[in-house]
């Protein structure tokens, strides 16, 4: 076994990125502190080609070399638009069609591996400041919450984490052959 070299891995040009179909899924970034996850962020709805990101409230935007410095380029590549109140955001959302699923620890949550996405659904997968979560008013707006089962003893992943594994478990259950 060898590990491909880069000219092996058929990357996409940015041109065919932006004709590629993206799959119906946004995120919402709700007052995101740290640039490097935002950045973080860009890399993951990229490798997952994902629809567009939501940067609201404090969550910093792109140009930003901190940003670039983990999204690798990806914040030019990944449609992504900033709305001062992740609620009204939502709000709108939801009138647009999509399914808005809060990333978070709470009463009635449904764990990530019990949620089954239904195909030609849209979502909005909110995910929520380091520290507070995802906001009161976007949990009042949300149809329902995904926690991710932890066994450790801190019951907290960074946040750029838990946007890769909620992706890559929705897409899987979508795409199963």
């Amino acid at each position: 076994m060898r590990k491909l070299k880069l000219d092996e891995l058929n990357r996409l040009s940015p041109q065919e990125f932006e004709q590629l179909p993206k799959h119906p899924l946004v995120l919402v970034l709700d007052n995101i502190r740290s640039l490097n996850n935002v950045g973080s962020a860009f890399r993951t709805a990229d490798a997952f080609a994902a629809e567009k990101i939501y940067l609201c409230g404090i969550t910093g935007t792109p140009p930003h070399r901190e940003i670039h410095k983990s999204a690798l380029g990806a914040q030019e590549t990944v449609a992504w638009e900033h709305a001062p109140n992740a609620a009204e955001l939502c709000s709108r959302l939801k009138q647009e069609g999509y399914q808005v699923l809060a990333v978070e620890q709470a009463e009635g949550s449904t764990q990530l591996q019990q949620f089954m996405p239904a195909e030609g659904q849209k979502y909005a997968l909110v995910f929520g400041n380091e520290v507070e979560g995802v906001s009161e008013g976007v949990m009042q707006l949300a149809d329902a919450a995904l926690e991710i089962p932890q066994w450790g003893t801190k019951h907290s992943l960074n946040v750029s984490v838990s946007m890769g594994i909620v992706l890559w478990s929705l897409l899987e259950k979508l795409y199963r052959e």
